[in-house]
Order: C-alpha cells, then structure tokens, then sequence
C-alpha cells in the first residue's frame, strides 16, 4: 500500500518535467525564429536604404551570392545580395569589412549599381573611438552619404584618398585613419565589382558560389 502514493508522486512529477521540457522547446522556437525574423527586417531596411524598394521587385535578402577575395573585400567570405527588376539586374550590395581600421575591422555594406555607380555605403559594425572615428556612422555625421553616386571614373581612380593624401575625400580632425581606410576598402569593392560583373549580376537567383582571386 505504501508503494501506492510513490508511484502518484513519481507520474506527478514526471509529467511536470515533461510540461517543463515541452515548454522550453515550444519557446525557443518561438524565439528563435523571431530572432530571425528581426534579423531579416534589420538587414532589410539596410539593404533598401541603397537600394530603395521601389527600384527591385525581388527577394534581395534571398538572392545571394557568396565570393571570395580577402585581399579586395577584407573577408574569406563575402555576402552578395542582389537586386533585380523585372529580371534585369539593378545592383549587388557586399558586406565589405574594412581589415584596418583604427580600433579594428570595420564592417560596410556597399551598394554598386550595375553601371558602376555606387549607390551608398553604410557602417554596420566598428569600434572606432567615440566623438573621433564613430563619425563614419550616419547617425553621427553625414560622411558616409558622400560616396553615393561615385565610380571609379568619378572621382579616378587616382584620387580616390582622403584630402591629406591627395585625394577628394575629407578626413576627420584628430581622425585620419578611419576615413583612410574606409575610401580604399570602398575602392577596393569597385575595383572588384568590376573585375567579376558578369557573375555578380547573373540573372540565375539565389546561386551560391566563390568567386576567387585570379
């Protein structure tokens, strides 16, 4: 008789840890893929603040093509989301990581028209020194917006440095470095867009490949 109520006690407590378990698996999911959802929305509205929605009618977050080319992008790895209208390709926007800056690798999305335009650069990442190097953010200054429009026909390719080096780019005061290293690593995603066009703006979506150093 007395086996009786250990027996309850033990499906009693059994079943609470079942509930238990069911419940932390039901909420991560949850969680997670809310995580992922947001993620999606954040990367999103960056991609459309290059590539403004109404230009491209496909998944941009979707199409994707990942390259290679540390000595040009500053990454093994480097994500290429790209826009299309009507099937026709409108622009490729690369997750450039600039290897040097002054606190350490700074993290850009570079948006390149497919005429070899630019459409706009945007910090997503760094650890620049506050009140110096952090106004590469757009919220801080508005630096950043003046490489939209640009090529690598204009300005040349010569003068594609910062003021103190003969360029057309303003550096910062007390902050050379930054900008320094962001105008090449931008040049450098030119550069490379025009070497590799024709796969970056294939019409094929959501390929996944490498595309090397030559």
């Amino acid at each position: 008789m007395a086996r009786h109520p250990i027996v309850i006690a033990a499906f009693i407590l059994g079943a609470f840890a079942i509930a238990g378990t069911t419940l932390v698996a039901v909420t991560h999911a949850f969680t997670k893929e809310r995580i992922a959802f947001n993620e999606r929305q954040t990367l999103l509205k960056s991609l459309n603040a290059l590539v403004p929605e109404q230009s491209v009618d496909n998944d941009m977050v979707s199409d994707t093509l990942v390259v290679s080319h540390p000595e040009l992008l500053g990454s093994p790895e480097t994500t290429v989301y790209r826009g299309r209208k009507l099937d026709q390709p409108v622009a490729a926007v690369l997750t450039s990581i600039v290897p040097d800056g002054y606190s350490g690798p700074i993290k850009l999305l570079v948006a390149v028209h497919y005429n070899g335009t630019l459409g706009g650069v945007r910090v997503i990442s760094h650890k620049e020194t506050p009140g110096l190097g952090d106004k590469i953010e757009e919220s801080r200054s508005d630096w950043i917006l003046g490489f939209a429009g640009k090529s690598l026909a204009d300005p040349t390719e010569a003068q594609w440095k910062v003021k103190r080096d003969g360029g057309i780019f303003d550096q910062f005061t007390g902050a050379t470095i930054t900008p320094r290293s962001i105008v090449k690593a931008v040049k450098n995603t030119l550069l490379y867009v025009r070497e590799h066009r024709d796969a970056l703006y294939d019409r094929n979506p959501t390929q996944q490949a490498t595309l090397g150093q030559r």
